[in-house]
């Protein structure tokens, strides 16, 4: 193994995408958009990195928006579960173009489309050199897909969760785009995050990464080359870990 992975094994991450980040802003998926980050991510694959994804499905529908029009909540999350699979299997597309061997897991069973998810085979996967993207979500209602990134990644045994974020590149002390004095992170504690109400993710997510120690790095999806970069370990973002918090320069 060469490069950053000339350790005693690879370095394996869950990489979590919106489903917003997919759509561009919009209903639907920007195929643009997909086909720039399938792109950059195949490279990371070549330097040894083993990479599994969690995909979003709000570009299409989210349970608790549906619940507002006056949807059951239940059937509004299960129908935000399809969303995310539409996501996978357009991002599987682009990366099999580019070259790369993916398969698709799903919470829900759909035979045709994808495989059911069996932790231990996707390592197997991994291991391989393959993509692993992971679909529905929990395969159950009121779980998010923050939480089902973080349950994933401790179940497969990786080292950081990437958090891909649109509009921003980091956590930060208030919203950037509102406050012209807002600082971003270098570091973050989980408590601080949690206290503070930080946009990390939610907080049953977040409070399951404290709970077991699971780094978070948070960074912008929209500069070009940063999926590659913070797939090989680069220290861009922001760092969500049992460290003190640390606000950059």
């Amino acid at each position: 193994m060469t490069g950053e992975n000339a350790g005693d094994k690879p370095r394996r991450v869950l990489l979590k995408l919106s489903g917003e980040a997919f759509g561009g802003g919009k209903v639907g998926i920007d195929t643009h958009v997909v086909r720039r980050i399938a792109s950059e991510i195949v490279p990371a694959v070549g330097k040894g990195v083993q990479v599994a994804i969690v995909v979003g499905g709000g570009n299409f529908f989210r349970g608790a928006e549906l619940q507002q029009a006056g949807i059951d909540r239940s059937r509004g999350d299960y129908m935000g579960m399809l969303g995310t699979v539409m996501n996978c299997l357009a991002l599987q597309d682009f990366l099999e173009q580019e070259g790369q061997a993916t398969r698709v897991q799903t919470a829900i069973t759909m035979g045709q489309v994808a495989e059911p998810y069996i932790p231990l085979k996707a390592i197997r996967h991994l291991e391989k050199g393959r993509v692993v993207i992971f679909g529905a979500g929990a395969g159950m209602p009121y779980f998010s897909t923050d939480t089902v990134s973080i349950q994933r990644s401790l179940e497969i045994h990786c080292d950081e969760v990437l958090m891909g974020k649109n509009g921003v590149d980091g956590v930060y002390t208030a919203d950037p785009r509102k406050d012209e004095n807002a600082k971003r992170f270098e570091a973050l504690s989980y408590n601080r995050a949690l206290v503070d109400n930080l946009a990390v993710m939610d907080a049953a997510a977040l409070s399951m990464a404290r709970d077991n120690k699971k780094r978070i790095r948070v960074f912008g999806l929209e500069g070009e080359g940063n999926v590659t970069r913070a797939l090989v370990g680069e220290e861009i973002g922001t760092l969500v870990s049992t460290a003190e918090s640390r606000v950059a320069d």
